[in-house]
């Protein structure tokens, strides 16, 4: 790599790694030892390919989601052995959704880091999805700095050993159209078909796209969202939880 970082450019990297509080004895010295070749791959997390084509975040984003799902992975066996394979499935995609990252990447403020182009900049939709993926190419990158897992579960464990305890108590609340879908099944009944409705042509407007659920042709439930899958997802939680409340769950 061939991109020069200025000092304070190296010193805002170390303090924000070290905000992380990753408790590895040979993280906290490869940061203290300020190695330029690991800081620039850090550096490299937080570059937009607005900024850059060539130098950017997209490589270490796609190596960080297969590290993601193997570090999750490794979560799940040491905190969930019980679980059967289709249960660990669906956890698993909820720790490591898009959604997830992007909550993650707001919470370790991530974005103040992020190094965009002036497209991207005045791009307020693009937004969350930056955060997201600069999220995940920081996770590829902090493998990269040893070739192990090790550091990648000591940051995040403790994290999703919390988020998977809000999923578990409420699964409905992240996955409502599968839950749906397999009570409709359960009662022998036809999926249910959504029907969605664009009532603004206004980009990131929550009340953009409306959703009509219905089921055995009978209107059930409605609800919108910024997006169709928003607007359907926001549709089916609010039927469960109507099903919740009426017993019929």
């Amino acid at each position: 790599m061939t991109n020069i970082i200025n000092e304070k450019r190296i010193n805002q990297i170390i303090t924000f790694l070290e905000s992380l509080n990753i408790r590895s004895k040979r993280f906290s010295e490869i940061i203290k030892k300020q190695n330029i070749s690991v800081i620039q791959d850090f550096n490299q997390a937080f570059i937009h390919s607005s900024n850059d084509k060539i130098i950017n975040y997209e490589k270490l984003e796609f190596f960080g989601d297969a590290v993601l799902r193997l570090a999750a992975s490794n979560f799940i066996e040491k905190n969930y052995p019980q679980m059967s394979v289709g249960e660990r499935s669906e956890l698993r995609a909820q720790i490591v959704s898009d959604e997830w990252l992007t909550k993650l990447g707001g919470e370790i403020g991530i974005e103040k880091l992020i190094i965009k182009g002036p497209k991207a900049l005045g791009d307020q939709n693009s937004k969350n999805t930056i955060i997201g993926e600069a999220t995940e190419a920081l996770i590829g990158a902090l493998y990269k700095c040893f070739n192990s897992i090790q550091e990648v579960n000591l940051w995040l464990d403790d994290i999703w050993e919390k988020d998977s305890k809000i999923f578990l108590q409420a699964p409905y609340k992240f996955n409502s159209k599968t839950v749906l879908q397999e009570w409709c099944q359960s009662k022998g009944f036809e999926l249910p078909v959504y029907e969605i409705i664009e009532i603004s042509k206004k980009n990131g407007d929550p009340k953009r796209f409306s959703c009509d659920i219905f089921i055995e042709g009978l209107k059930e439930s409605s609800a919108f969202g910024k997006s169709h899958k928003q607007a359907e997802t926001n549709a089916a939680r609010v039927l469960i939880e109507e099903f919740i409340t009426k017993g019929k769950i």
